[in-house]
Parts: C-alpha cells; structure tokens; sequence
C-alpha cells in the first residue's frame, strides 16, 4: 500500500513512500547521433517525478557507444557516459530519432543491444528506436510498434515481427515498444505503475499534465494525417470532428461549422478530402473506438457511446464493413484472455481465430 500525498503539499515535498522497500532501480536511456530529443527528454521526467514521489525507486543514466555529448536532431547535445563504463541497469530505453535509419546499421550497437538483452529485466524502445531492437534480432517473433508513419517500413524490413501500427505501446515478454515521440511519456508511465503502481503513476501524469491512458492509438494521428493535411481548409473541421465524435455531426452542423451550404460544403469536402463527409465521421469513430477496445477494459456500451456509435451492433457491423476481416486486422483483440469476452461481444463467431 500506499499512503496518501496531502493535496496542499508543494510537489517537492509531496511523497508517496511505500510501506516496503524496493531497490534502486537504474533507468538508461542509449542514444546516437541525430536522436529525437523529446524520445530522451520525456521517459526522463517521467522517472525524475516518480522518484520525487517515491525517493529511491530510480536512477537516471545516458549512455552511447562512446560517451561524451551526442547531438540530436535539433542540435542540441546531451552528456552520456560510455555504454560499456554503465553501470548493471533494470531498464534499457532506446530512443528513435532520423538517426535510427544509420544507427540500425552500425554492428556495434545491436551487437551492445543484444548483449544487454541477457543482462537487463526489461528492454524498451520508443519511437523509431524499435528499428534497432530489431536490427539486433530483438524483435523477432514479438509483437512490437513504432510510429504510424515507419510502421510498414518496420514490417517490411522484419517481416518475423507482429507490428501492431495503432498501439501506444506494446509489451511483449519482458520487451516494451512504444509508438511516435511523445508515447515515451506513455511508454515510462505503464513502467512506472508496473513498478510503483497505479497511483503513482496516476501523480506522475497529473504533475506533467498528461493523460496517464490517452484516449485512442496512433490512428486518431495517422487517420487524420491521411484524410488531410494541415494545408487543407478543412484541417480545423476534422479537428472539430475529432473531439466531438460522441455528438451527432450530421452534415448540416458540419457545413455550418464551416460556414457553407449543406451542399456546396459536402461536394467541396468530398473533393478536397476523398471521401464524403459521412464517411470521413466513421472512420475517425472506427479507428478510435478500434484501439479503446483493444487496449482498455471499457464496456462495450460505453465505447460504443462516447465514440458515437450508440449502439453497441451498430459498432459492430462498422467493424466488419470496414476492416473486412476482423480476424485478420483486428487480431489483436485476442491477444489476452482477459479481452477474450470484449473480443467475443464485438466481431462475430464466424470470424474468430
């Protein structure tokens, strides 16, 4: 158990000591040139708050190959210690960044990586850092996830690894991935509750002002990203559409959003965007209510409700129009026992494993 920290202390004297002691765990973080620097920064204040919150739990280390400053992509440079001078760790971190694409090849680091593996209790990767756990053969067999936009780059080049492109982060065994940039954040609070627990974790993501689950995957990202680009006239639209999902968007409030007539607005928003506006609305609600099935323990009604399908049938047959085969894109449902009955409420017998 936990006590519980007084709201009216100041957060420097706010602590959550647990009624047993754990040991110190050391957190590393492997970097290389042109590395993204928020993949680095954000698993960093992640563990900084934690230990703030309960003193002892984690030491923070940087390491690259050969130590010294390493430059990420924005120029700034960070202070590392050499990998092979680092201490025994619990957790090894690789962050992603434009230099991943190199970093990947270089022998010496998958072969460090690989080394680690034996060694460490838990071997995470955020970002595009998952091409390097599987460059070093990490990955193979594993269910993993990168960003959305090098997610079929990342199945194409290792075709042994189940990439699951819409997930924040995946753990499999004792190997966590974790999806584009700022799922870092993510990624350290689900480390954080493994081990400090869930209230912890809860203070940690209220302090960053973060959500400690953010509703929805990668594709509330990539959907809009591939509906429109920021250019479009219509970006704020699907913005609005986005974060009103559990109303009724008909297109005459759409239209009026925007300004237009009903029917000017939906001839312009099928041309710009592809697709007509009706279409556009369900597939933001498929893809998100799509990842909160899969990774929540939400009952079927609510998501069905906050996600503007209302009915939990109608959800269903959405499911089935649009991913065709739910055995096949929405395998992941199944990946538990205990999302086995949230599976068994959303796609048909018929298509089951």
């Amino acid at each position: 158990m936990l006590t519980k920290p007084c709201p009216n202390w100041p957060i420097d004297q706010m602590t959550m000591i647990p009624h047993f002691l754990t040991a110190m765990k050391t957190i590393a973080l492997f970097l290389f040139e042109d590395f993204q620097i928020l993949d680095a920064a954000g698993p960093t204040a992640v563990f900084e708050i934690a230990e703030r919150l309960a003193p002892g739990s984690y030491r923070l280390q940087l390491i690259s190959m050969h130590g010294g400053a390493v430059r990420s992509s924005s120029g700034l440079a960070l202070d590392s210690l050499r990998a092979d001078d680092a201490p025994a760790m619990d957790t090894l971190i690789v962050v992603g960044g434009n230099g991943s694409r190199r970093a990947m090849h270089h022998h010496e680091n998958t072969a460090y990586l690989r080394s680690r593996a034996r060694d460490t209790r838990r071997l995470c990767s955020v970002c595009s850092g998952a091409f390097l756990l599987a460059a070093a053969g990490l990955l193979d067999g594993k269910r993993a996830t990168t960003h959305w936009h090098r997610a079929e780059e990342l199945q194409r080049l290792f075709p042994a690894i189940r990439v699951e492109a819409d997930r924040i982060h995946v753990r499999d065994g004792t190997i966590w991935t974790s999806a584009g940039i700022s799922a870092g954040i993510d990624l350290a609070l689900a480390l954080v509750a493994e081990d400090l627990g869930e209230a912890v974790a809860k203070h940690v993501a209220q302090q960053m002002v973060v959500y400690y689950r953010r509703p929805g995957g990668q594709s509330q990202f990539s959907a809009l990203a591939e509906l429109g680009s920021n250019a479009t006239p219509f970006a704020p639209l699907l913005d609005y559409m986005r974060a009103h999902l559990s109303e009724r968007l008909t297109v005459e409030r759409l239209a009026a959003y925007m300004a237009m007539s009903p029917r000017n607005f939906a001839r312009a928003f099928t041309r710009e965007i592809g697709i007509s506006p009706a279409r556009a609305v369900e597939r933001l609600r498929l893809e998100v209510a799509r990842e909160r099935v899969e990774s929540s323990r939400e009952p079927i009604e609510q998501i069905a409700a906050s996600t503007g399908f209302h009915d939990p049938e109608r959800m269903r047959r959405a499911f089935v129009r649009h991913f065709g085969q739910p055995r096949r894109r929405c395998a992941a449902f199944a990946h538990t026992a205990e999302h086995d009955l949230v599976f068994s409420r959303v796609v048909p017998v018929g298509f089951r494993r």
